[in-house]
């Protein structure tokens, strides 16, 4: 199993920049990917971006691209989110997920849906005022 801890939320104003982490622990080595998703009120959950464990591929959504960052740390087992730019629709709990065998592939990426995801974490508060 691996387990999943999201830090680094809160309350920011728009245009400011929030960094979230995700620290994993356990069977690390089933991680082939990590995944930033985040979910408003009355909405779904939604893929905000992704990156390979290696780090060969990152992914990020169209609402969040040119504005968010995704990387990784293998050393110490971590994935971030670097969200710049913030605008108040970033409002959401922004969850940390790992998959061990990605389900979809096309055009030189991997593409992550909730559903694809093996573990993830309790998720993290963003707010964000305008």
């Amino acid at each position: 199993q691996v387990q999943l801890v999201e830090s680094g939320g809160g309350l920011v104003q728009a245009g400011d920049s929030l960094r979230l982490s995700c620290a994993a622990s356990g069977r690390t080595s089933n991680i082939y990917a990590m995944g930033w998703f985040r979910q408003a009120p009355g909405k779904d959950r939604e893929f905000v971006a992704g990156v390979t464990w290696s780090g060969g591929d990152t992914n990020y959504a169209d609402s969040v691209k040119g504005r968010f960052t995704i990387s990784r740390d293998n050393a110490v087992n971590t994935g971030y989110l670097q969200m710049n730019r913030l605008k108040f629709d970033d409002t959401a709990v922004y969850y940390c997920a790992a998959v061990q065998y990605p389900k979809a592939y096309w055009d030189g990426h991997y593409y992550y849906r909730p559903d694809d995801m093996d573990y993830w974490g309790k998720g993290i508060l963003v707010t964000v005022s305008s």
